[in-house]
């Protein structure tokens, strides 16, 4: 759009974020499995959180790691899902602020970038523990495991930053209808009447550098795991092994499975919505599936939800004899 032509036009100053279309006669079905999706998270992620505070063998670098991870589900959930339940309740679609746009995109961005970084760690810290099991201690002392996660959350903001401050610098004149459930990169940059090519081409770069490390580092990780674990004589330590890493490794494939489909789709109309359907499974279904996997998985976090379900059915049954 020529200079001229973008002085002339009002600009926009809200979005209208269109989500999942006209839910019609299935939009109070709909609102009630966000609803529920949104507290079976913020429970389940809770819960994880509590149960490595208070149960003291879970104060292991593994389980630290795991509450990070659970924390940031937790910002991640109550970053998007609010706001698809304010849409529906709104009749499908809803008038957002470009300021509160941008605010959502830049925790969409951050804790993305975090958890790829995170997810990293954790991986590390199963190659240790497997494939050099007598240096864990060393290799994964309290200090190395701190630095790990203030890595994994400075590095995910270091990105974002640089992207939201190229993107406040945006105009948008019109239309002003995003064709997500979100506010994503690429949906608010086809609204934009400036010149975009820039900040794409620095935030392909940026994108790149926030998860192509951690990814390569985590294959990498697996793959010496994997080795090991073959190598293992017996097969109930090859079972043992790969049980100590088998959360994790689903967990990092529903992650980085749905982005890559998301992300290496064709942008054509034709797939549009099934691009909606899988940012479903990485912003909605993952932050809820991984409290699930780790405590079903998960031998000790059963074992230490046990102990709390004891030791608070206990509580009450003194309290009534007293």
């Amino acid at each position: 759009m020529a200079k001229g032509e973008q002085e002339n036009q009002t600009a926009v100053t809200a979005f209208l974020l269109l989500g999942f279309g006209d839910p019609g006669s299935h939009q109070v079905l709909l609102f009630l499995l966000f609803l529920g999706i949104y507290m079976v998270t913020i429970i389940g992620n809770l819960l994880i959180i509590m149960l490595v505070v208070v149960d003291h063998h879970l104060h292991t670098p593994m389980y630290f790691f795991l509450s990070n991870l659970s924390c940031l589900e937790t910002f991640y959930s109550s970053n998007i899902l609010p706001m698809i339940l304010a849409n529906l309740s709104s009749g499908g679609r809803r008038n957002i602020s470009v300021t509160v746009c941008m605010i959502q995109y830049y925790f969409f961005g951050f804790l993305a970038a975090t958890e790829c970084y995170l997810l990293a760690a954790m991986s590390y810290d199963r190659y240790v523990a497997i494939c050099k099991p007598l240096l864990y201690s060393v290799l994964m002392s309290s200090r190395v495991c701190l630095q790990l996660v203030a890595g994994s959350w400075a590095s995910g903001s270091l990105a974002i930053n640089i992207t939201i401050y190229l993107m406040q610098q945006l105009k948008f004149c019109g239309p002003s209808e995003i064709n997500h459930f979100f506010c994503d990169f690429n949906p608010i940059l086809k609204l934009s009447c400036s010149d975009t090519h820039v900040i794409e081409q620095l935030t392909f770069f940026l994108a790149a550098v926030c998860s192509l490390p951690p990814f390569l580092l985590t294959l990498t990780s697996y793959a010496y795991i994997i080795f090991t674990i073959v190598s293992i004589p017996s097969i109930s330590g090859r079972q043992k092994a790969f049980s100590t890493c088998s959360s994790h490794l689903t967990v990092v494939s529903l992650f980085y499975g749905t982005i890559m489909v998301v992300y290496m789709l064709p942008k054509t109309d034709a797939l549009r919505d099934l691009n909606k359907v899988f940012s479903l499974f990485y912003t909605i279904l993952t932050p809820l599936l991984n409290p699930l996997i780790y405590s079903l998985r998960n031998r000790e976090v059963k074992e230490a939800f046990r102990k709390v379900v004891t030791r608070f059915r206990d509580l009450k049954f003194s309290n009534k004899v007293s």
